[in-house]
Formats: C-alpha cells, structure tokens, sequence
C-alpha cells in the first residue's frame, strides 16, 4: 500500500488488508442480498470477529484508536464489495464510537465493552420531518422519572434490527440533547417500510417509540470542541466503493465483449477509452481528497466538518457518475439485472444521504459567496 501522507499509517495497514480479504468474501453473496434484501449480519459479524470493531475503541480508553485514514480505507474496501454491509458497519460504529467520544469515562467504558463484547449499534437520528437536520431534532423528550420520555419516529435506521443499543437524540429543554439507549421491545416498534431501489440489505427501517424512556444517566455529555465522527467520515468511502466496483466491472465488459461489426474488444473505442480516462481520473481526485479529509480528523483540524461537505460531494458524484458510464458501455446488458444495474442503483444512495448533495453545495457555495470585511461588509 502507498505511504503517500494520506495514506493509512504503517502500522495500521493490516487492519485494511485483513478488510479487504473479508470483503472478498462479502461480494459473493452481494447479489443474493440485493435481491431479497436480507441483511448480512454474517458479514457484520466476521468484522467484529476479526477485532476490526475492536480497534477502533479509542485509545483514550485502551483501545488501539485506529485512525480515520485505516478507517476510511476499510469503508472503501467494503462498499465495493458489499455496500449495504459498508453501509451498516459506518453506522454501527458511528454510533458506538460516538457514544463513547460523548459520554462520561464510567459510561465510555460500558459502551466500548458492549462493542468489544459484539453488540450491534445502530443511530436513531434521522426524523420523518427533519430532512437533513439529523443534527437539530424537532420532537421532544418530557421529564419523567429517571430522565426522560420519547413518543414519536426516527426513520433511516440501518441496521436497526439487529441493534441492541442505539445512538438518540432528542430536543431536551428546547436543545438537543443525545442519549444512549437499549433496545426496548416494549416501547419500540421498527415498520417494516424499507423497499429501496439501492441498498437494499441495509434495512434502514422506520423506529416509532411510545413514551420510551431516555435515561438521564446515559445522557451525553455537551460538546466541548470539534469531534471528527465516524460517519461524517465513513459517506464519501461508501461512495467512492460504488465507484471502484462500478469501474472494475465496466472495465471487465469493455474488455470481454467484441463490436460485431469489427471483431474488436469494445475497449478499443474511442469514445469507451476517453469516458474511462475521465471517470478515473476524477475517481482518483475524489479519492485524494477524501483521505485529505481523513488526515484532518486525525489531527482533530476544525478543517474536517467542511471537508467532509467537500469530500463526500466529489465521492457521490463520480460514483453516479461511474454507474451511469457503466450501464451506457455495457448497453443492454447493463440495462438489465446484473452487477452494473445493481451498481446503478446504489450508486444514487450516497447523494440522498446527509448531508445530501444540494445540502453540500448549498453550504459550499454559501462560505464561498458569504460577505467579508474586504468587501465593505461586517457582521
């Protein structure tokens, strides 16, 4: 593996290897997922035996704290294998690690034994109502004894089904405020709605809760400065997996069939061969930066929440944009069921994910054009 600066450290490179050789693995069974769209727990479950879940415990707590650049390259590796699993796993350890980041020592110590142990974690962030702002909740958590109540949903769950703690938050006060909570049959009911065009074995369902209690001693902790997460992190290498995959498997149909008319490899066009060159390139910009972005959350950089905007905005659009290139050179055969379909339809996941395309641009386009001194102007 490079050693450029942006690469996983040295030290660190075995994790990715010991990921992509599981990965391997994980793309037999992609197709089958997709289809019935049945989660892979098998593959979730051979992570965490492979103490890859393990190492990312922070090594504030004696974990080996494995850094964002190992991280990131795992997510790539898996997504373009299997992207519902990639996509699963980001959010299962974003909510474990972001549990554990958040919490008081004696809880930050509770939440990394249950993942060292293999509970599974899931976020309940997302609101039927709040579009992007996964961040800012609108429903709101009563007083009760023992902390405090929830009624109402959180939707885009992944993994939900098979969590046994969750990442919350809820307006507390009128602010937000987040939670970890257990899973609790009795108060929560997950819908069974997810019937998705692309990541379909992520299973990302629809939570309702009924007056479930938040414990007031699993509150989270306010934040006292920047705090890169894993899931900021973890959306541009989930897309730039679906690239890789949407490229490898163009390529392989490129070079496999022949033009009728010539007899030659369909890669000897010329217009395949400068779509390709193009697609690549971009793809490796994309990559790039988005290992930038992991350098700055491993130097906890106030930089990293923009790049991530950054990062994640060139990530889903090469991979849309690969998907499309693959289904045009593989023509009819890349119109019906196939890898290069399948890939196509993942592929427009990551731009719907927040924060969504528009969502990024939108912030982008507004720093840039936002008024400064220079101009005559002061806030």
């Amino acid at each position: 593996m490079t050693n450029h600066p942006f690469a996983p450290p040295a030290h660190e490179q075995h994790w990715v290897a010991t990921a992509t050789e599981l990965a391997a693995d994980f793309a037999k069974t992609a197709a089958d997922r997709d289809r019935t769209g049945e989660l892979p727990i098998e593959n979730l479950r051979a992570l965490h035996n492979a103490d890859i879940d393990a190492a990312l415990v922070p090594a504030a707590i004696g974990g080996e704290g494995l850094s964002y650049r190992s991280y990131g390259a795992i997510v790539r590796a898996l997504s373009a294998a299997c992207p519902s699993t990639a996509c699963i796993w980001v959010m299962h350890i974003g909510a474990a690690v972001g549990l554990i980041e958040m919490s008081t020592p004696d809880n930050a110590r509770f939440w990394a034994d249950k993942l060292v142990g293999g509970a599974r974690f899931a976020n309940a962030l997302s609101e039927p109502s709040s579009g992007n702002l996964f961040l800012q909740p609108l429903q709101h958590a009563e007083p009760a004894d023992g902390g405090y109540r929830l009624s109402g949903a959180k939707r885009f769950a992944s993994g939900c089904e098979v969590a046994d703690h969750f990442l919350i938050n809820a307006l507390v006060d009128g602010r937000p405020a987040f939670f970890g909570l257990d899973t609790d049959p009795d108060t929560m009911t997950f819908v069974p709605i997810w019937d998705t065009m692309g990541l379909r074995a992520s299973r990302s369902q629809l939570i309702t809760f009924a007056d479930t209690l938040l414990p007031e001693d699993r509150r989270c902790q306010p934040s006292t400065g920047p705090r890169p997460n894993h899931i900021g992190a973890g959306l541009a290498f989930l897309s730039l997996g679906i690239a890789d995959a949407a490229l490898a498997a163009l390529t392989a149909h490129a070079r496999d069939r022949t033009i009728p008319t010539t007899g030659e490899p369909l890669a000897s066009m010329q217009w395949v061969r400068f779509a390709v060159g193009d697609i690549a390139s971009r793809l490796e910009a994309a990559a790039m930066y988005a290992q930038h972005m992991t350098w700055l959350a491993d130097q906890n950089s106030p930089e990293f929440l923009p790049a991530t905007m950054h990062a994640k905005l060139q990530a889903n659009t090469i991979a849309r944009e690969a998907a499309d290139l693959g289904v045009r050179v593989g023509g009819a055969s890349g119109y019906t069921r196939g890898d290069i379909e399948r890939i196509f339809r993942d592929a427009q996941a990551g731009w719907l994910m927040a924060y969504s395309g528009e969502i990024c641009q939108d912030t982008i386009g507004a720093s840039i054009l936002a008024p400064t001194p220079q101009d005559g102007h002061h806030d």
